[in-house]
């Protein structure tokens, strides 16, 4: 069996990153792993080793454990922690569930969490808007599966309440208990029960409309409201509809990712936007109206006489929404002079025209040579 990877390494972190740090990374590498998006074979396999290093790494008393004795305080009944973390100080009759429980807030409450009820885990899912729909919101209908508790049976598995028994083989624990010997003394390893595996219960007369699961599989329709102004990479939450809970605990939530499709003319940055607008020569020489087109609808905006080629204008509050506020930010116009590369024989007429007024002066080649001649 290959050897686990080092937790840190896997989020691609120092051990000496913080909580953020750690959940930075983690969003990274999850993204990047998801099995929705990347088409590798091994990447669903990558995607659990992250999910399972964040686990540890985001829970301050498991990191813990885990800083101080490796992959081999989560590896009961392996040897790991008797044969290395442990050798040598006497222990005799020791239950190493208890040692490793009192890194997860005490021995005594790690078994009955383990039969009682726990939430399922969060679900990630991805969801691509157009670049309008993301500046004007939109409501999107997505379709999802997941597990619900079973209406009948509320989760139980059982026919009726009266057909729920406690466990004969764990007596309810959820665990079963077994010694090892050792050079070290006799240890004690905890393993999940086998007969009820874990759920410290027994079922006489399963549930006929789940079969005895507790939960039935569902597909629906969601209506998601993104909001106007939404970011690409921002999250929503659908609650509810994530992994199923054990034990009757709820389900996690589904948590959508929006991920916005670029525009050929529009530039977006933030909460503002970008837009470079072609005028003619004759245009930006002697000024002009424009009808400019904004996301938020066409402005009409006066272009200066002797305006140059690449002289941006602010429009304010013509940009995109704040997602968690009702300011706008800003559109910025970067003018852009375009010069004819053909021209009809009339152009050519008042073009020649207009060089031989502008000779009489001086032209702007000839007022830059004379600055050589200081």
């Amino acid at each position: 069996m290959a050897s686990k990877r080092d937790y840190y390494e896997v989020l691609g972190v120092s051990k000496g990153a913080d909580a953020n740090e750690i959940k930075r990374a983690y969003r990274k590498k999850a993204k990047q792993y998801h099995p929705d998006i990347n088409k590798e074979p091994d990447a669903e396999e990558k995607f659990k080793e992250v999910q399972e290093a964040y686990d540890v790494l985001s829970d301050d008393n498991k990191r813990a454990a885990y800083d101080r004795y490796g992959h081999a305080a989560f590896e009961q009944g392996a040897g790991g922690a008797g044969a290395g973390g442990f050798g040598g100080f006497g222990f005799d009759d020791v239950d190493l569930g208890d040692i490793f429980g009192s890194f997860f807030g005490g021995g005594g409450s790690r078994r009955q969490r383990q039969s009682g009820p726990r939430r399922g885990d969060d679900h990630l899912m991805h969801l691509n808007v157009d670049f309008m729909e993301a500046i004007k919101g939109v409501k999107k209908e997505i379709k999802v599966t997941y597990d619900a508790q079973c209406p009948h049976c509320h989760g139980s598995g059982a026919k009726t309440p009266n057909d729920v028994q406690t466990c004969s083989y764990c007596n309810g624990t959820g665990t079963v208990s077994q010694k090892q010997q050792s050079p070290f003394g006799t240890f004690v390893t905890q393993t999940t029960c086998p007969h009820c595996n874990g759920t410290g219960k027994e079922i006489k007369v399963k549930c006929p409309d789940c079969g005895g699961k507790g939960y039935v599989t569902k597909t629906v329709n969601v209506e998601l409201d993104v909001p106007a102004g939404i970011n690409d990479g921002q999250q929503l939450r659908v609650a509810g509809k994530g992994g199923r809970g054990t034990n009757g605990g709820s389900n996690g939530d589904l948590f959508v990712e929006i991920h916005i499709k670029n525009n050929t003319e529009f530039v977006r940055e933030g909460k503002n936007i970008y837009l470079t607008v072609p005028i003619s020569s004759i245009d930006a020489t002697l000024g002009c109206e424009i009808d400019v087109p904004t996301v938020q609808g066409d402005v009409t905006v006066k272009i200066a006489p002797g305006t140059q080629s690449g002289t941006t204008l602010r429009l304010k509050g013509k940009g995109v929404k704040n997602v968690r506020g009702s300011d706008y930010g800003d559109q910025f116009l970067k003018i852009e002079v375009k010069i004819p590369t053909k021209l009809s024989s009339k152009e050519k007429e008042l073009y020649e025209q207009l060089r031989h007024v502008q000779g009489k002066k001086g032209s702007i080649f000839d007022t830059f040579k004379k600055q050589f001649k200081k």
